[in-house]
């Protein structure tokens, strides 16, 4: 709390200089045709409620100047497109970003109806079950500190990991490394810093929200040009850099600060240049701040972030972009001892990760703007040095090491043509995979060393098509993957996943819309299980199948006006072939929401799932001086075990998930918002206590037990309040964010430890005792600043 005084010092000498200047902003952005990439000439751009605005140039290109500083809607429009708007633009003295638009053409002829303006763009392969993010809304996201994974989890159907340092997005009941992330159609394997290797997760998101143009999340209805999804996509649309002049932003926040530079390359004496960048490096204070209040482990972490764009001429780009990390987990040695940061110390791993994404993308339009062709050439690798201890503190007494390196080698090539008003697509991927592994496991008596390669591959096809004005949407999709490494993986007819989705305008008016997808998709297994390998030298894993799950969904959506809207949508995931531990009896759908290395264990594909449920959304685009998402879940998640076909609930059943999350624009770029989550009762698998006694600091799971209890629910409200300030040269946003503003204690499952004297000395004989046994809920305030220049 005490760093609130320097925030309100700046505060009140910010305000001073606002007293006397109040400098203008400008806003830029390009206009194009959505299908066809061309710049439409003429358009106009308009800051709603104002006179302020202007048309676009030969290249398409607005400008509009002296632009008093506070928030706007802007809206584009073009003869014979439709026209969009975008919402909760941010104009600033410094640091406005570009604000791009894609028009699409008005094929309707209904002079005498009223349409209303949709402004939740939809595409016609997926009507349905998708979310856009501005970039602003996840800048300003209440409780989220800047972290995509965390913003995501106010939408119908998503939740996150309860309790622990965790970062996981659940998807529909679905285990969190059923998702896929494409950074600029670039895939990386994860987006969190000391992330579970082969599955997902991690305490803190590494991706740069000052890069984002757009992010979407996709629930269901993938497109098939996606592969290895059952649960969802997040895709991350960078923007491009500053082709005019250098610029960039600080960013200080309560666990690291950020800068991000940007601007023109080759630029000479032109007004733009076709060469841009955009860069970022951020670093973690975070463990300096765990070893200052005492907490038994130090997060250390580094992560960058690169995109290099370069319009060829008006058919032909190209763009290199990149990410990557660097972290470490290690331990503090406490100098006084407590019950329950021992156990942690004890129990938790040393971690030392590198993650490193880098990918270049070409697209070209055809000349007579039939289409287009992309390819993208892309490298991922994760190396993870994971190690437990009896000793952690000394690095002694060594009894888990796994030492491995994960790569993949992408080519990704797809070609688009427009016939009529049909869209077909089609193409192909090929992925290179090398897997190395170096494990010592003594709790389980496992030993071997895997250097693994092999090829995966994939074809797909897409066709989509609008008819009667735009009232009727059909898509239709079919892809195969296949490998060569699994025994079935060369029968890639065992992989066809046809999908197809429909959508419908009830109304003339387009007011009310009904939606529906069905689609078969399918995952191999994580490289962890795959090359897993028994004592003798063998990978037992390789007679594995793909996941596969079986979707179907249906919903309505009602537009209460050209910025509010009300949808429900149903759904029904079956899964079948899912892994099974043999080692444990309980499906991998239950596992991988820990620090742990996911999957490196033997399995069989005999397991069921399914999750179904309901999700009604509110949503309110920014409006005068309010905008906010109300999300209502309740559905049920369900896997079988390795002994029966019974159905038990999944770790991910929370059964009722509701979102609530608001602001409100004040005078003087003062802004208010508050997020409230509340998720239900989790189930979790017991500690089996002898097996732990027995083998401690080893913990092990009762699984059997899995469903016969729960967490207490998780409530919590978070509030923050935002304030901007422009002078001539640059611009500084302050924020003050309080999580759990109502104090609830956040569900936590019971956590073991040896019993000892109020030295920290082990009671002998030893045994087993409860050590999370605070209740007390804790209000956590931050503060953060972005300067912009």
């Amino acid at each position: 709390m005490l760093l609130q005084f320097p925030l309100l010092w700046i505060i009140f000498i910010c305000s001073g200089f606002n007293t006397f200047a109040q400098p203008t902003g400008k806003l830029s952005g390009i206009v194009t045709d959505a299908k066809t990439g061309e710049p439409l000439i003429g358009a106009t751009v308009i800051l709603e409620g104002t006179e302020l605005g202007d048309a676009t140039d030969a290249n398409g290109r607005y400008t509009i100047k002296n632009i008093p500083t506070k928030t706007y809607n802007v809206k584009a429009s073009f003869v014979g497109f439709l026209s969009q708007t975008k919402f909760n633009v941010v104009i600033r003295s410094e640091g406005t970003i570009d604000i791009n638009f894609q028009l699409q053409e008005d094929v309707r002829e209904l002079d005498e109806v009223t349409v209303t303006p949709n402004p939740f763009q939809k595409e016609e392969v997926t009507p349905l079950s998708i979310q856009k993010f501005s970039q602003q809304e996840i800048a300003t996201y209440p409780g989220g500190n800047n972290d995509i994974a965390k913003v995501v989890q106010s939408l119908p159907g998503v939740s996150g990991s309860v309790g622990g340092f965790r970062n996981d997005v659940i998807i529909r009941g679905g285990a969190p490394n059923e998702n896929v992330y494409f950074l600029d159609g670039v895939p990386i394997p994860n987006i969190n810093h000391f992330s579970t290797q082969g599955s997902a997760g991690g305490p803190v998101g590494l991706l740069n929200v000052s890069f984002f143009e757009g992010v979407s999340l996709t629930a269901s209805s993938f497109a098939a040009d996606y592969e290895n999804v059952l649960s969802g996509i997040l895709q991350f649309d960078q923007r491009n850099g500053n082709s005019r002049e250098f610029s960039g932003n600080l960013r200080v926040g309560s666990s690291e600060a950020a800068l991000t530079v940007e601007g023109p390359l080759f630029k000479g004496n032109d007004t733009e240049s076709n060469t841009t960048y955009i860069a970022s490096v951020r670093r973690s204070y975070l463990q300096l701040l765990f070893q200052a209040i005492g907490l038994p482990f130090l997060p250390d972490y580094w992560d960058y972030q690169y995109k290099v764009n370069h319009r060829i001429n008006k058919n032909n780009r190209i763009y290199l972009t990149g990410v990557g990390s660097i972290d470490d987990l290690s331990i503090n040695d406490l100098d006084e001892f407590d019950a329950e940061q021992e156990a942690i110390q004890n129990q938790i791993p040393v971690i030392r990760q590198n993650s490193n994404t880098i990918g270049v993308g070409w697209k070209r339009q055809f000349h007579d703007n039939s289409g287009f062709m992309e390819t993208v050439i892309s490298n991922n690798t994760l190396g993870n040095e994971f190690y437990r201890y009896k000793d952690n503190a000394n690095q002694a007494g060594l009894y888990l090491k796994n030492d491995s390196r994960e790569t993949e080698t992408h080519l990704r090539y797809q070609a688009t043509k427009f016939l009529g008003n049909w869209t077909l697509s089609s193409g192909m991927n090929l992925i290179k995979a090398d897997y190395t592994n170096s494990t010592e496991d003594l709790i389980n008596t496992r030993s071997f060393s895997t250097d693994l390669n092999f090829f995966r591959y994939g074809l797909f096809a897409q066709s989509s098509a609008n008819f009667n004005e735009n009232r009727i949407g059909l898509s239709f999709g079919i892809r195969a993957d296949g490998d060569s490494f699994t025994k079935s993986g060369d029968k890639i007819y065992r992989t066809l996943s046809p999908r197809a989705s429909f959508s419908y305008s009830i109304t003339q008016n387009e007011e009310w819309t009904a939606n529906a997808s069905i689609g078969r998709y399918y995952k191999i297994l994580p490289y962890t299980t795959l090359g897993f390998q028994d004592n003798n030298g063998n990978f037992p894993n390789s007679s594995s199948e793909y996941i596969r799950s079986d979707h179907l969904v249906a919903g309505i959506e009602y537009l209460l006006n050209d910025r509010a809207r009300i949808s429900a949508e149903t759904f029904f995931k079956y899964y079948t072939d899912y892994p099974i531990s043999t080692t444990d009896s309980v499906s991998l759908a239950n596992k991988g929401g820990d620090f742990e290395v996911f999957g490196s264990e033997p399995i069989i594909s005999t397991g069921e799932g399914r999750t179904y449920g309901i999700e009604l959304l509110f949503q309110q685009k920014f409006t005068g001086k309010f905008y906010g998402v109300a999300a209502f879940t309740i559905y049920k998640s369900e896997f079988t075990n390795l002994f029966s076909n019974d159905y038990k609930p999944a770790v991910w059943d929370n059964g009722t998930l509701i979102s609530l999350l608001g602001g409100y624009k004040l005078k003087n770029n003062w802004e208010i918002s508050g997020r409230y989550r509340y998720l239900g009762k989790a189930p979790y698998a017991p500690v089996d206590r002898q097996l732990t006694l027995q083998n401690y600091p080893a913990v092990f799971k009762d699984f059997e037990q899995l469903g016969s209890v729960r967490l207490d629910p998780l409530s919590q409200l978070d509030i923050r309040i935002d304030k901007k300030f422009n002078f001539q040269n640059l611009s500084l946003d302050i924020y003050l964010e309080v999580q759990n503003v109502l104090a609830q204690a956040s569900p936590s499952e019971p956590r073991y430890g040896l019993d000892r004297d109020e030295t920290g000395d082990i009671i002998t004989p030893r045994s087993l005792v409860l050590v999370n046994t605070n209740d007390d809920a804790e209000i956590l305030p931050s503060i953060g600043l972005v300067l912009n220049f």
